[in-house]
C-alpha cells in the first residue's frame, strides 16, 4: 500500500517512549473504593457518619434555641375575643316595675382571662349592672352565666320601643382596657321594650331612636 511508512515500536527511542492512549485518564474514586476490602469500607462509612453528625451539631442551633428565637404572638384585644349571647329574662312580671333582670352567656375565645364590668344599657335614663357581682372574670374556654339588672331612672329621655338595644361594658386583660358596646338582636330588644312600656307607658316618653354605642359596637346576637 502506498503512503504507509515503516512501522515503529511504541517504545522507540525516537518517540521518547511516549504515546497517546484514548480514554486512559487517571483512576476514578469509585475504582479506589471498589478496590478496598469490605472491612475498610465499613470503617470508612462509620467515620463519615460520625463526622457528619459532628458538623451538624456545630452548624445547627439546638431545637430549644430555635424555638426561643420565634416571636411570641401578641395578646389579643379583649373586645376581639369576648362574646355575649342573650338567653332571656331572669324573671317576668306584668305589674308596673322600674327594674328588669336579663340573662346573658359570656365566653372568651382565646388569650388570658378577661375582667368585665357592665356600665350602661342603650339609652340615657337607664342604668345597668351585673348582679350579684358588678365585676366578674371570664376564663378562656369557659362560659359565664351573667344576670344584668337594668333599671329605669328617667322616663322622659326614653323611647318605649328599643331597637337593636345594646350593653356598654368595660373589658380588661393583660393587653388593654377597652370600653365596648355589645349589640343584641330582636329577643333582647323586645324584652327591654316590655320593661320600658311597664315603667314609662303612662308618661310622655319620646319616640324610639336608633341607639348608638358609647364605644366600639359589636353585633353579637341577632336571634
Amino acid at each position: 500500500m502506498s503512503g504507509i511508512g515503516p512501522v515503529e515500536s511504541v517504545d522507540s527511542p525516537e518517540a521518547d517512549g511516549s504515546y497517546e492512549v484514548i480514554g486512559g485518564d487517571s483512576p476514578r474514586l469509585t475504582d479506589h473504593w471498589h478496590s478496598l476490602s469490605p472491612r475498610v469500607r465499613r470503617a470508612t462509612l462509620a467515620a463519615g457518619a460520625v463526622a457528619a453528625v459532628a458538623v451538624g451539631a456545630v452548624l445547627l442551633p439546638p431545637v430549644h434555641a430555635r424555638r426561643q428565637d420565634e416571636p411570641t404572638p401578641p395578646v389579643p384585644w379583649p373586645a376581639n375575643i369576648t362574646e355575649w349571647r342573650y338567653t332571656g329574662l331572669a324573671q317576668t312580671t306584668d305589674s308596673p316595675t322600674m327594674t328588669g333582670f336579663f340573662r346573658f352567656a359570656v365566653t372568651v375565645d382565646s388569650g388570658p382571662p378577661v375582667a368585665i364590668r357592665v356600665t350602661g344599657a342603650a339609652f340615657d335614663g337607664l342604668t345597668a349592672q351585673a348582679v350579684p357581682e358588678p365585676s366578674f372574670t371570664v376564663h378562656v374556654g369557659a362560659t359565664r352565666r351573667v344576670t344584668v339588672e337594668i333599671s329605669v331612672s328617667d322616663c322622659s329621655g326614653l323611647p318605649l320601643n328599643a331597637d337593636l338595644a345594646f350593653l356598654d361594658v368595660t373589658l380588661r386583660n393583660t393587653r388593654a382596657i377597652q370600653r365596648h358596646s355589645f349589640i343584641f338582636g330582636s329577643a333582647y330588644s323586645k324584652d327591654l321594650s316590655l320593661l320600658l312600656h311597664r315603667a314609662c307607658g303612662t308618661t310622655n316618653a319620646r319616640p324610639g331612636p336608633q341607639p348608638s354605642g358609647s364605644a366600639g359596637s359589636q353585633n353579637v346576637d341577632r336571634d
